[in-house]
């Protein structure tokens, strides 16, 4: 089968992009939140401009817990995204080509970081996710996919997220970074749907995971 459109997934760089694995070929680059270590506006500066140079047609970013610049400064940060051709999304859609990508960066409260929303505002936000959504992309995981974290023996992945997204019937695939340790892609035989825990960096913040590439 011909593929229509290639995703080249990444997420969790924490500002070490310049030191990551080279990226391969696709048609869109694909960033699940935490491209800064700790969420300043110079970090985000440098990094739009890395990920607005790579060779690809298309460029998605959402925030992620770490990227304060998002919360403190939305109208500047957002302003790096646009002149560097990035396609930022936040509680919001975007279509390319065939495809409606939908943006999602909150995540359950971990030490009240950016984009923490505790059980009932995450259920509410994901009301507003479309149902025609072929590709989401949200920081966090849904509860029991790439959400294990060993060291407490614990699934720590967003139940609403995961029932949300059994609600959505056009759904392609679930794009989410956060759990470091879950860095993984698998393909669900009940619905086909193509889920990538695609975190750059492993659990020592090391760069060493390569991008997931996801044809669809």
């Amino acid at each position: 089968m011909a593929v229509a459109m290639r995703l080249v997934c990444i997420s969790d760089t924490h500002s070490l992009h310049g030191k990551m694995l080279p990226l391969p070929e696709g048609d869109v680059l694909v960033h699940a939140g935490d491209c800064t270590g700790s969420g300043s506006l110079p970090q985000l500066d440098d990094f739009t401009r890395w990920m607005g140079s790579r060779p690809y047609e298309h460029k998605v970013l959402i925030a992620g817990n770490h990227d304060h610049c998002f919360v403190r400064y939305p109208d500047w940060s957002r302003e790096m995204c646009e002149k560097n051709g990035i396609t930022y999304l936040q509680g919001i859609e975007a279509t390319i080509g065939s495809l409606k990508f939908y943006g999602f960066p909150w995540q359950p409260v971990f030490r009240w970081m950016s984009f923490n929303a505790k059980e009932d505002e995450r259920w509410e936000r994901l009301k507003l996710v479309p149902e025609d959504t072929d590709v989401l992309v949200t920081h966090g995981p849904a509860l029991g996919i790439f959400d294990w974290i060993p060291d407490i023996n614990e699934h720590v992945g967003c139940y609403a997220l995961a029932k949300r997204i059994e609600e959505l019937p056009q759904l392609k695939a679930h794009i989410c970074g956060h759990i470091h340790e879950s860095y993984g892609f698998a393909i669900r035989e009940s619905d086909g749907i193509k889920f990538a825990n695609a975190s750059t960096c492993d659990a020592r913040y090391r760069p060493v995971n390569p991008a997931i590439i996801i044809d669809l």
